[in-house]
């Protein structure tokens, strides 16, 4: 059995963050089933699993990132990165709100994680995300943050005291969340994203106590237990160990997407969420427009980077809004349409075949885009996360896909999402792109009338016929292929290895550019940084027609991504 720890280290945080992705894993779909406020769309279980797993990948990466030996990651490092990865993967309105919880306790806890640090960091994470809804609600997962720090208060104690006190107190506000909102009372459900805090305060438990608290009996979704001592509800156990401290206890789940006649009904026609770099006052401004714009609004994060959530009737205004007020970007707009008396998101005849394909900036983004594939941004230093792949092939809404992960650190992830759409009963290729280039020459030769299979092929051979290669800044002094570079120094990479070591961008390109074309080649793509200038371009593509006739160039413009220059040779 492993050592349980005394307080609140980096490998506890890491322990934490898998087992409440494993929490919200077994729980998502009848989180999704009692979804109806603010919106009944069914997906607050779904929000809540994709923010935890962007946390838990952002603390795997530090990990990975330690140099290997008897000591861990600092728990500063460990927590912050908790704390970003929920930030920027933070989906729906509890997400984003679970986010600000996270980055609330990550602000304590990076100085100590003993129960005292705890219990300020519980209050902290209720306070900061109470502050970050423009409309607070009782009766909602606000409600059972504050519970939960309230009841983690008191005299000294040990760690393991404070948890068992902050999930009970979080499980007594969350049985009484039908009381405090009329629509939960209608229906016969607790809060979703309170259920789903009470999730993750599980993982909390069983990561300090070493066992899992017991989940009670479920029950339909119009029959709820009675509240009993004060407010708990008290059931037999089905499953988990009895912790001491933490009552036996069931909450409703529901069956299904519940009818909300009286609540959400006109509401809002569109959802949109966007990461925003800005600073504070430009913030302020951007949630007193926000807020006349729509409703559901949550902006969560500081540090300049900020979570924007709202539900509007003009999604073009409220990202005009953040525009005005920096750079917004992972922007996403979701249609809902009012049938039946309840919101549903719009469900048409799905697609016979579309691509997903992930990219790393603004400009392919746009490019793919207009080729007809959905995209998925790779910021510098934001892969994207299993769960935002599995979104995208969602989003693309067909019964057949091809994913281009155009990433060789991505396969893995490629090949966990692919797997979890199989699941969904979408057929899924992965063709494994190893950078943008070839995802390029893949969307190319795409022909969506053509055989499923026959297809794949077409776009596998274009992959693989496509010789890639980027330029890098070297950030300190290394061994490489090459040789010894400095930092400073221009690197160029052929195939995911340092091949040339130059002194400036346009020399070591051109050095590249002919190892490259040695070999042959008909067709030069070269993708240009957000900072290089035309020029570069220009030049390049001289070079290209001086000294290799028979030989094409095309330019994009790849925006914000971590190379200045990506090239490809088909």
């Amino acid at each position: 059995m492993p050592q349980l720890p005394d307080d609140l280290d980096a490998v506890a945080v890491r322990t934490w963050c898998s087992l409440a992705l494993e929490a919200l894993g077994r729980e998502r779909a009848e989180i999704d089933a009692i979804n109806v406020y603010p919106i009944a769309d069914g997906d607050t279980g779904t929000n809540l699993y994709l923010t935890v797993e962007s946390a838990a990948a952002a603390v795997e990466a530090v990990f990975a990132a330690h140099e290997t030996g008897a000591t861990a990651p600092a728990t500063a490092d460990a927590v912050r990165a908790m704390a970003h990865g929920a930030l920027i993967g933070a989906r729906g309105n509890s997400g984003t709100i679970l986010a600000q919880l996270l980055r609330g306790m990550a602000g304590v806890l990076a100085d100590g994680g003993d129960a005292a640090h705890l219990r300020r960091a519980l209050t902290r994470a209720a306070d900061a995300a109470r502050r970050a809804v423009a409309h607070p609600v009782e009766g909602t997962v606000l409600t059972v943050a504050a519970a939960a720090a309230e009841a983690a208060e008191g005299g000294e104690s040990d760690l393991r005291t404070v948890v068992h006190a902050a999930y009970a107190g979080a499980l007594a506000a969350l049985a009484k969340t039908p009381e405090q909102l009329a629509v939960l009372g209608r229906a016969g459900v607790v809060d979703a994203g309170g259920r789903g805090l009470v999730a993750v305060l599980g993982a909390l438990v069983e990561t300090v106590t070493g066992q899992a608290p017991v989940r009670g009996p479920r029950t339909a979704h119009g029959k709820a237990p009675t509240p009993v001592d004060g407010g708990s509800v008290v059931g037999l156990p089905v499953g988990g160990t009895p912790v001491e401290g933490v009552p036996e206890t069931g909450v409703p789940v529901g069956e299904g997407p519940l009818d909300c006649p009286e609540d959400g009904v006109a509401g809002p026609a569109f959802e949109v969420i966007y990461l925003l770099e800005a600073g504070d006052e430009q913030v302020a401004r951007l949630r007193t427009r926000l807020d006349a714009l729509g409703d559901s609004l949550v902006v969560v994060g500081g540090d300049g980077l900020w979570h924007v959530h709202v539900h509007v009737d003009d999604a073009g205004a409220a990202v005009e809004a953040g525009v005005e007020a920096g750079r917004p970007y992972r922007i996403r707009i979701t249609h809902f349409a009012t049938e039946s008396g309840h919101d549903l998101r719009v469900q048409a005849e799905p697609a016979q075949r579309a691509v997903v394909v992930v990219v790393p900036g603004d400009g392919l983004a746009g490019l793919c885009t207009e080729a007809g594939a959905t995209t998925v941004i790779a910021r510098p230093g934001e892969p994207p996360a299993s769960g935002e792949l599995v979104d995208a092939i969602r989003r693309a809404h067909a019964r057949e896909v091809v994913l281009l992960p155009n990433d060789a650190a991505l396969r893995h992830t490629a090949a966990a999402a692919a797997e979890q759409a199989r699941t969904e009963g979408v057929r899924v290729a992965l063709v494994p792109t190893r950078a943008a280039v070839q995802g390029i020459a893949a969307l190319a030769v795409h022909e969506p009338d053509r055989g499923f299979d026959e297809d794949v092929v077409a776009m596998t051979a274009a992959a693989g016929a496509t010789r890639y290669a980027e330029l890098a800044v070297a950030e300190r002094q290394s061994w490489t292929m090459a040789g010894i570079c400095q930092a400073g120094d221009i690197l160029g990479l052929i195939d995911g290895d340092v091949a040339v070591i130059g002194a400036d961008v346009p020399a070591t390109a051109r050095t590249v550019l002919d190892r490259m074309l040695a070999a042959g080649g008909e067709l030069v793509t070269l993708v240009l940084g957000e900072d290089v200038p035309d020029s570069l371009a220009d030049a390049l593509e001289e070079h290209v027609r001086e000294g290799y006739l028979a030989v094409d160039t095309v330019v994009y413009r790849g925006g914000h991504q971590r190379a200045p220059l990506l090239i490809g040779v088909e």
